[in-house]
């Protein structure tokens, strides 16, 4: 543009800049001043669309400035960002041309009054207890001697070289398989929770240690991550989570099947002492022992007992008497047998003599006959059945004949 040329009412001013040009003077001036600033405030209005950046609004009672976080820096914040949330963020002032509206790129921020780290952790702790990720019924029990032991931690800290030392005093010949990851730093969520799905794979492994040694919250952090979390809530294997010191709390420990303070005392919980294990069957075969001595001294004394009895120890006279007693029965079965029978056979015989008398054969042998219709075989007791023409059969005591009817002669009155 002509720095010559004068505007009439300029009142001094020798030059004018398009919009572009007072844009990009201002820009160029408030990023020069304000490079790196802190600010303080409370967020509004947070968006996070799909390219990845956050757009927000910080503000006061007085003032609000737009801000925005682009995705690199954005994928380092720990904890959500809510509405309400008052942060100290620090970045930088610039000017978003396009609008002409100055705004604040932030590079870095914390919640005001606690630590990024711990917001993130105590926000993680909510979301996955409200999931019931921390239930005790889903809690696994660990196995008393386990076949193998998968061990998932860094194969150059100090944690490894006290889980195997404790482990190495307590149960020297268990089996061991170490699944070395990285433990703190960029990755070292992904490696872990890859390690632990895959050691899950393995039929052979009873048990998984998962830890590290001590450290700051941020040295922990990986084991705080939700991608841990849902790996070792998923796994059928009891897992123990041994994770820097007994002060130290992680995510990990809250779903872990059993928290071990230390690692070395997960070394502890995963093997019992040999030992004692050893010492422990030594009092169960003693007691055992003595239990059989008992039980053996007892039938013994029984047995002494039975055979002080006289009759085990004068059998034959036992047997004797009772072969005299069955005799006895024996022979006074045998009379009453033959007493019932005889007079059995009395009552028989004058009862067969009645039969005999009533027979219809002693009719005929006293000289009278039987008359019997020879088509019904039925005895005739009356005249008044028979009819001209029918045949009836006569018994004799000698025969019969069969005679047919030709006429009738019936008695007077």
């Amino acid at each position: 543009m002509n720095d010559s040329f004068q505007y009439p009412l300029s009142q001094g001013i020798k030059k004018l800049f398009t919009v572009s040009e007072i844009t990009k003077k201002i820009k160029k001036s408030l990023e020069y001043e304000f490079p790196c600033v802190g600010i303080v405030g409370e967020i509004s209005n947070v968006r996070i669309p799909s390219s990845g950046h956050v757009y927000l609004t910080l503000k006061d009672k007085t003032a609000q400035l737009q801000a925005v976080i682009f995705r690199n820096s954005a994928s380092k914040i720990k904890f959500k960002l809510k509405d309400g949330m008052e942060i100290l963020s620090f970045g930088a002032l610039t000017v978003y041309e396009p609008r002409g509206q100055y705004q604040f790129i932030i590079d870095n921020l914390e919640p005001k009054g606690i630590g990024a780290l711990q917001l993130a952790f105590q926000q993680l702790k909510e979301k996955l207890e409200k999931e019931g990720l921390f239930a005790p019924s889903h809690k696994k029990p660990l196995p008393f001697i386990p076949r193998k032991i998968g061990i998932i931690t860094s194969p150059t800290g100090a944690a490894i070289k006290d889980i195997l030392n404790i482990i190495d005093r307590r149960f020297p010949k268990v089996e061991i398989l170490i699944y070395p990851v990285k433990v703190q730093g960029e990755g070292a969520a992904e490696e872990i929770s890859a390690a632990i799905e895959e050691m899950n794979t393995l039929s052979d492994i009873d048990v998984i240690v998962v830890g590290r040694g001590g450290g700051s919250l941020e040295d922990l952090w990986a084991f705080n991550e939700e991608i841990v979390a849902r790996s070792i809530f998923n796994a059928t294997i009891p897992i123990i989570s041994a994770v820097g010191h007994e002060i130290d709390i992680t995510i990990s420990d809250l779903v872990a099947d059993r928290r071990a303070l230390t690692p070395s005392e997960a070394g502890e919980l995963v093997v019992p002492r040999q030992d004692l294990l050893i010492d422990l069957i030594e009092k169960c075969k003693m007691r055992l022992f003595q239990a059989l001595t008992n039980k053996l001294k007892v039938s013994r004394d029984k047995l002494a007992r039975v055979l002080d009895n006289y009759a085990i120890k004068q059998p034959l006279v036992r047997f004797q008497r009772l072969q005299q007693r069955l005799d006895d029965l024996v022979e006074r079965l045998h009379l009453l047998t033959k007493h019932t029978v005889s007079s059995e056979w009395k009552k028989l015989l004058g009862l067969s003599g009645k039969l005999e008398s009533l027979s219809p054969l002693q009719v005929l042998k006293r000289g009278y006959t039987i008359t019997t219709s020879l088509e019904s075989n039925q005895p005739i007791t009356e005249i008044g059945v028979l009819k001209k023409g029918d045949k009836i059969e006569t018994k004799f005591m000698e025969g019969s004949v069969v005679s047919e009817i030709l006429s009738f002669n019936m008695n007077d009155g």
